[in-house]
């Protein structure tokens, strides 16, 4: 067995999609649109060297949108998914992506570091206040 996929709602489809696909170098599937739902949403794949066909070797995430969602107050306490990690493969990528991040104005909420369970990361939030984890 193996996660299929995980999927966060968003105010801003297209814009958190793009996200994804500029730092962390996801592709991108064509749109879903269900007119009776009004639901709309996109699959991000994070190729990792696998099968292509089949799906096996690949991670992803499904965006989803409708009209008039409601925000949380705050995602900080909340029960539920804390954060996602992606892996960008190095230290220096890490750092190198951190830098870039900051650079175009995104928060970083955590610099990078090693962490008590041996994991050099930092920490962004997307667009939309989503926690990332940027880990080597």
């Amino acid at each position: 067995m193996k996660i299929s996929h995980i999927a966060i709602w968003a105010e801003d489809l297209d814009g958190l999609c793009e996200f994804y696909v500029t730092y962390f170098g996801a592709i991108g599937s064509a749109k879903y649109h269900n007119p009776r739902r009004d639901f709309t949403s996109c699959f991000l794949s994070f190729e990792s060297g696998g099968n292509e066909s089949s799906g096996d070797g690949e991670t992803r995430i499904e965006m989803m949108h409708i009209p008039d969602m409601e925000a949380p107050a705050s995602r900080g306490n909340l029960k539920g998914l804390a954060h996602i990690a992606i892996s960008v493969g190095s230290r220096e990528a890490v750092d190198a992506l951190t830098e870039r991040l900051r650079a175009d104005g995104h928060t970083i909420t955590s610099e990078p570091r090693t962490t008590g369970d041996g994991y050099y990361e930092s920490v962004a939030l997307d667009p939309e206040g989503n926690v990332v984890e940027i880990v080597a």
